[in-house]
């Protein structure tokens, strides 16, 4: 990515930047060149209907200008079916395009590397700022964000209460925006290396929020997305605290979930060792899409809301350790009332080169609801676990067993709960062939 050359650039645009509070910091990784109403689960429009919208770039007329946008429906998409939807912006001098493809990183890094993860469960939208940033001038970025999310959910069906927003730098400034303007239409952010460079109109309603961000950033100091963090740890009602970050030279971060947050609206911070980057890698100062934990991070933390008809659709996770750098969510509670039961998994593999992810789905069709679940099965040889999300994963290789973390071990009768993981593996791409939950042999689908 050529960061170090990058960052001379991008420090004397960020200094601007928060000058002026308009133009904003430039950055070229991977680069090869309404009124708010409550979001409540209901059908889209599109919902039904035989789409007349396709996969690729779009173009809209909003705010008297003709602006571009790139979409990416699943390749199974069903119309009956309520999807995620997820906005992810880019960085200024970033492109749609770039987020899109991933760069020089390719299809492991498209949408900051949650379209691979997602395996055909989210719509993603990339839009295109003016002048390749996010000045948000009279609003206009938010107006384009309304009116392109109204376009798609009157032709495709979309699960009102799963809409998420994200973004790096100046594409982190403009996911900010609309954690502040839109609190009720999106469900939460994800703020990669952000500050307040696209405006905060409203600002004072809770959205889950996640930070990211180096403990010494060059080009927008890591002051600016503490203050993002805190506005968020404020309207959500959490308990203040200081989050333990990582020492510099440790190669390492240092994920924290925010402790006394209002149910269903949890804050997240996630500080590493490095610069201004989104793909940081643990134990190096090098940064890869297709190494980084930042993908699975934010992908099990927009996965962890589940449908419903409210605005809080589940309680918000407990805190990580603050002496743990590990990626991996908080521990979990172990297996308890309810029995073992009878169960049923479904397993989908997507791989590619020399990795793969894998997502599972696990149902218990035993009559008594399970108060904590351990799923244990066999990896084939050669795979090895790098990143998980909605379980903790022990050990990473061989024989796995994942358990639940604190916000999804109850599991009903009849009721099913979604985690995955990311793997490298060297040859062998298989799912594993069986499964057990709580000790019980499940069968699979």
């Amino acid at each position: 990515m050529r960061q170090r050359s990058i960052f001379a650039t991008v420090a004397a645009a960020a200094l601007l930047v928060l000058g002026t509070g308009r133009m904003a910091l430039s950055d070229s990784l991977g680069a090869t060149t309404s009124s708010s109403t409550s979001a409540v689960a209901a059908a889209t429009a599109g919902c039904g209907k035989t789409p007349t919208l396709r996969s690729g770039s779009q173009t809209i007329t909003t705010s008297g200008k003709n602006r571009s946008w790139i979409l990416r429906i699943p390749d199974n998409y069903d119309n009956n079916r309520p999807y995620r939807l997820i906005f992810a912006y880019h960085w200024l001098n970033g492109t749609a395009q770039i987020v899109d493809t991933g760069g020089s990183d390719g299809a492991v890094w498209s949408y900051y590397g949650l379209k691979q993860l997602s395996n055909n469960s989210t719509i993603f939208i990339a839009p295109q700022g003016i002048n390749n940033g996010w000045g948000n001038t009279n609003g206009e970025d938010l107006t384009f964000t309304d009116d392109v999310l109204r376009l798609v959910e009157s032709n495709l069906c979309v699960d009102t209460t799963q809409r998420f927003a994200m973004g790096w730098s100046y594409g982190g400034a403009m996911s900010f925006a609309v954690a502040c303007a839109r609190p009720t239409i999106f469900r939460a952010v994800a703020v990669y290396s952000g500050a307040q460079l696209s405006g905060c109109s409203g600002g004072t309603q809770p959205v889950a929020y996640m930070g990211i961000h180096g403990t010494h950033d060059s080009v927008l100091n890591i002051s600016n997305g503490r203050s993002l963090r805190d506005r968020f740890v404020t309207n959500n009602g959490c308990t203040p605290m200081n989050p333990r970050e990582p020492a510099q030279g440790s190669l390492t971060h240092i994920i924290t979930a925010y402790s006394g947050c209002r149910d269903g609206y949890p804050v997240v911070w996630a500080a590493f060792d490095g610069d201004h980057t989104p793909s940081p890698n643990d134990g190096s100062t090098s940064t890869s899409g297709a190494r980084t934990w930042t993908s699975a991070e934010v992908w099990k933390f927009f996965t962890q809301f589940q449908s419903g008809p409210s605005t809080s659709p589940s309680p918000s996770p407990s805190p990580s350790s603050p002496t743990s750098p590990s990626p991996s969510p908080s521990p979990s509670t172990s297996p308890s009332s309810g029995g073992s039961g009878a169960c049923r998994v479904s397993a989908t593999v997507n791989a590619w080169g020399n990795g793969l992810t894998e997502d599972i789905t696990i149902t218990n069709t035993g009559s008594s609801a399970l108060n904590g679940w351990s799923l244990a099965f066999t990896l084939p040889g050669g795979q090895t676990i790098t990143n998980g999300w909605n379980a903790t994963y022990s050990p990473n290789s061989g024989q796995v067993t994942a358990k639940n973390v604190s916000y999804n071990g109850s599991l009903p009768s009849g009721a099913s709960v979604q985690i995955g993981f990311q793997a490298t593996h060297t040859g062998n791409a298989a799912k594993p062939t069986a499964f057990t939950l709580n000790g019980s042999p499940c069968t699979i689908a």
